[in-house]
């Protein structure tokens, strides 16, 4: 069994030098349907405190990918972008605050993505593994020297860098601000892009619908769920206080698809219904979390949170083709320390499976309504282990933009907190499909 699962090694003390070589704001190549002072509503899907973040993510591309007949991999992406911009104009715009602190997009006189290009003496292969996340790689992901963590305001929304190396290979770090679209729907703006780049003229397929009225809230707002996901708890157990005073480390392990498929037969669980193998290994990482973890009393109630996507889930009505703003909910599983480090894993994937299904059309919609009668300003971490799914974005797929898939696709920093677990798709596409499970838990091992 030790075989099913591997800890990927993260390259130790590197440093990438880079120098930037120009910055270029890039606007629509065209007409857009929105003129100075005129400005977009966003859900409050789109508007929850969760999602005002950039998503920075990189894509590396070896060398052989590029054909020196071809013109600079910066004008090509300049181009293309400039030219999707138009269909995708919402990303050229800027977020403001509007009544009440919610936000909306607002087109003035700061306007356009922005594309950075820089280059380093460094080859790829100096880089180390590029198949496992690297915190090291935050050089080649653009953040202004002045920039404040978490600022969304006042910021260009889509953010690029492209850096080429000695070797002839280059990356592309992006930042895609949360508040557009979630996962889904940015790989729907990458594909864009990328088959604009490929063919050299615009491509939308599906074409772009924004339409973030779809999820107005209800007038009166009506709050039919706990929503358990949302509330404050103070941490009245060891984990928190653990977590931090412990200085945990990023971990990455590789889960081979034969454990993934022994865990989800002996996870099944007794009431006759199916699990999935993500209820499955959602209930094992949470229950190994907190065993190595040693948290106590053994009576306290902690959470697990992670993202369902409730796009099936609408039908009164559908949600348009095209739609890429934010349609995601959290689920919550509750369970005491004693129920899970001594019960059985049959019994937390049952939880976890009931807290994914209960996400139907319903719950989306109190949800909206939760966030407009409360508005959350801040992240809850009490009691919680949050898990985020990525296993399901078509990373590399969705990023050829005429070179070739990515050697890698994906994000650079798998623990933004040390109370996050990241499920990542693997980043070699020609062999059967895994999990990387990064973990922030110290040294310990699932």
């Amino acid at each position: 069994m030790a075989s099913w699962i591997q800890e990927l090694q993260i390259p130790p003390h590197l440093n990438i030098p880079i120098t930037i070589d120009n910055v270029t704001t890039i606007t629509p190549a065209g007409p857009i349907p929105a003129g100075f002072g005129d400005c977009l509503y966003l859900s409050n899907l789109d508007d929850v405190i969760g999602a005002r973040v950039f998503t920075p993510t990189v894509y590396f591309y070896a060398s052989n990918s590029f054909s020196s007949d071809q013109k600079p991999v910066g004008k090509i992406l300049c181009d293309a972008l400039s030219g999707v911009l138009v269909p995708y104009y919402p990303f050229s715009g800027r977020l403001r605050e509007a009544q009440n602190g919610k936000l909306e997009v607002y087109f003035g006189s700061k306007q356009g993505a922005l594309i950075v290009e820089a280059h380093s003496e460094m080859a790829l292969s100096d880089l180390g593994d590029l198949t496992v996340p690297n915190p090291a790689w935050a050089p080649l992901v653009h953040r202004a020297p002045d920039e404040e963590p978490y600022q969304v305001l006042d910021m260009p929304l889509v953010i690029a860098q492209v850096t080429t190396f000695s070797c002839g290979g280059f990356s592309l770090g992006l930042r895609i601000c949360h508040c557009l679209c979630d996962g889904l729907g940015a790989m729907q703006f990458m594909a864009a892009w990328a088959a604009t780049a490929r063919t050299g003229t615009v491509v939308t397929s599906p074409v772009p619908c924004w339409n973030r009225e779809y999820f107005r809230p209800r007038n009166p707002p009506m709050v039919e769920f706990p929503h358990i996901e949302f509330m404050s708890i103070d941490d009245g157990s060891t984990l928190t206080s653990t977590i931090w005073k412990a200085k945990p480390v990023q971990k990455c392990y590789k889960v081979s698809g034969e454990f993934q498929a022994q865990l989800k037969r002996s996870a099944q669980p007794l009431d006759g219904g199916t699990c999935t193998t993500f209820d499955a290994m959602a209930a094992h990482v949470w229950r190994s979390w907190v065993k190595a973890l040693q948290v106590t009393p053994c009576d306290y109630k902690l959470r697990l949170t992670f993202s369902v996507n409730a796009r099936q889930k609408l039908s009164d009505p559908p949600l348009k083709e095209g739609f890429y703003g934010n349609v995601v909910c959290l689920a919550c599983v509750t369970s005491t320390v004693s129920q899970l480090i001594e019960g059985r894993l049959k019994e937390t994937t049952r939880s976890v499976r009931e807290a994914r299904l209960e996400i139907s059309e319903e719950y989306v919609r109190s949800t909206v309504d939760y966030i407009e009668v409360n508005r959350p300003r801040r992240l809850e971490f009490g009691g919680k282990l949050t898990i985020t799914q990525w296993t399901r974005f078509s990373m590399y797929e969705s990023a050829d933009f005429g070179w070739g898939r990515p050697i890698y696709a994906g994000p650079i920093d798998i623990t933004p907190t040390p109370q996050l677990c990241v499920l990542l798709p693997d980043c070699d596409f020609l062999l059967p499909r895994t999990l990387d499970l990064p973990i922030g838990i110290g040294e310990e091992r699932l």
